[in-house]
């Protein structure tokens, strides 16, 4: 069986996964009450700058300090499947995470797992992140992409055609792949965290180095031509998608941003 480890990021207590692929992950740890669960304050860490990078404050303790051959980030109530999953029983629903046997087996074929795509129908990837949020963080990213990492602006430019997306910051990488991936992620958002003036952003939006980073995953992907097997994934939480459908097209045709996460 492989060395294969999974952080579920997370700020609570809630259900995690029983399986061993799982290694249950308090991101935001430091000066915050125990939880009971590894923290990604110790070793290695970025863990002050969770209110801002969010699950990413996980990424970067696993991939600093994680001993395993691959390594992956899921999310407390996000998680990645094989199945299709139409129940609405959160215990069914766990009992149906990806498991430590079925990623074994992937892992025969491919270095990567991702979550399916996300699409988006109505507008490209560019359009929808400067609909729902502020644009400038995105732009920036492009101005140094531009001077550090030039071979990706092709497909960082294709953010304006492309309408689907690996999203959520989910996903396994074989340890050299992840090396090569978050050497270049976290230098373009540290060198991010330099330029963006956050004054008058709400708290909310002061967290764009994660979504970012979303629409970076693909870029750095497809850049270098890396080779991936998708499965499914699966919400914990009941989503309403009413309310989200609505707050999407309020972004889209009367500029109202989004001011929470659903």
């Amino acid at each position: 069986m492989k060395n294969i480890k999974v952080i579920v990021a997370t700020h609570k207590e809630y259900k995690m996964p029983k399986d061993k692929l799982y290694l249950p992950l308090h991101v935001g740890a430091k000066g915050k009450q125990d939880l009971g669960y590894t923290k990604d304050d110790t070793k290695k860490n970025i863990s002050e700058k969770n209110p801002f990078f969010c699950e990413l404050t996980g990424l970067y303790w696993a991939w600093k300090n994680l001993d395993a051959d691959y390594i992956g980030l899921v999310h407390y109530r996000r998680h990645l499947t094989l199945n299709k999953v139409k129940t609405k029983d959160q215990n069914k629903k766990f009992e149906q995470v990806l498991t430590l046997k079925q990623a074994d087996k992937l892992f025969n074929k491919t270095d990567i797992i991702l979550p399916s795509k996300r699409n988006y129908y109505i507008e490209n990837l560019y359009n929808h992140y400067k609909h729902t949020m502020y644009i400038e963080p995105l732009d920036e990213t492009r101005k140094i992409l531009e001077e550090k990492y030039p071979k990706y602006l092709k497909e960082f430019d294709r953010l304006h055609k492309r309408k689907s997306a690996h999203m959520f910051n989910m996903f396994i990488m074989k340890k050299e792949v992840l090396d090569g991936y978050c050497s270049w992620l976290f230098d373009i958002l540290f060198e991010l965290e330099k330029r963006v003036d956050t004054t008058n952003y709400t708290d909310f939006h002061k967290r764009f180095y994660g979504r970012v980073s979303e629409l970076l995953l693909d870029v750095y992907i497809n850049t270098n031509n890396l080779k991936y097997q998708e499965v499914k994934f699966m919400d914990m939480d009941n989503i309403n998608w009413w309310k989200k459908g609505t707050s999407f097209l309020k972004a889209k045709f009367f500029g109202k941003k989004y001011e929470k996460s659903f």
